[in-house]
């Protein structure tokens, strides 16, 4: 298909107009004819297009976690360990049942107070994921073979309007429920947080390159979505950058929780 060129007569009479107002030195300069626009090529277009996704990866699911509530809105009064228990008997809202956890990491969770060295739930991280000025709950549970389940947490938002009104009275009555808005596993390399996108880093069979996925907020889904996912070059040398402590994750303003380990709850 031959490129489609935009029209340049304007812009140049444009320019020459301002170059002669100016007339000295140093005046404006014409940049020259405008870049051409190339419009998408588009192959095969007697295809006809799908009307359904040929496989469900639970993109977009969520989950409302049972027996949870979070005083006034707030994630970091929760004890991680009890909301992941809890998640355990969680259901999505599609059901795909891609949610699972393998077994011996759900024994794991279930004997996290009798057994805490073996407890796999991570230290817990909170950032304002969907931009409402809230923190969100965010958990890594580790798997076999290296693999980590990363899981968001959401405040319903029959908990989350008190303080607006009602000053330091969050404790007497108001208690919202919790969602699960983001739940995937991978074999990760880390973990980051750019924005309010959380970036998984996962290793490729290519030697050099690295998968990278960022899930960000949809306020449509009201869910983390995989709104990117590529495969990336890695640089020979990689400067770290400073990781975000769970007593330091917190938004702008907000004062976190000091935690200590999941395990215990504290």
């Amino acid at each position: 298909m031959r490129p489609v060129r935009v029209p340049a007569v304007a812009s140049a009479v444009a320019a020459l107009a301002l170059l002669s107002g100016c007339g000295a030195a140093g005046g404006l300069e014409s940049a020259g004819e405008a870049p051409s626009a190339v419009e998408p090529a588009r192959l095969w277009p007697d295809l006809p297009p799908a009307s359904a996704a040929p496989y469900d990866y639970g993109e977009g699911e969520t989950a409302r976690i049972p027996g949870i509530t979070v005083p006034g809105g707030d994630v970091h009064r929760l004890d991680p360990v009890a909301v992941a228990q809890a998640g355990l008997k969680a259901k999505t809202d599609r059901d795909s049942g891609l949610d699972e956890l393998p077994d011996a990491t759900v024994r794991q969770i279930r004997a996290c107070r009798t057994a805490p060295d073996d407890c796999p739930v991570l230290t817990p991280y909170y950032f304002d994921l969907t931009g409402d000025g809230r923190d969100e709950l965010v958990l890594g549970i580790r798997m076999p073979e290296r693999q980590l389940a990363v899981r968001a947490y959401r405040a319903d938002e029959g908990g989350r309007n008190d303080r607006s009104d009602q000053g330091d009275r969050s404790d007497q009555g108001d208690r919202g429920g919790l969602t699960r808005i983001m739940s995937t596993s991978d074999a990760v390399i880390s973990v980051e947080l750019a924005g309010r996108d959380l970036i998984l880093r996962a290793p490729s069979a290519i030697s050099g390159y690295e998968y990278r996925t960022a899930w960000s907020w949809d306020d449509r889904q009201q869910a983390m979505l995989a709104t990117r996912d590529e495969i990336v070059r890695v640089p020979e040398r990689r400067t770290d950058r400073t990781a975000p402590t769970p007593e330091s994750s917190g938004s702008a303003g907000a004062t976190p929780k000091s935690s200590g380990s999941a395990a215990d709850g504290r």
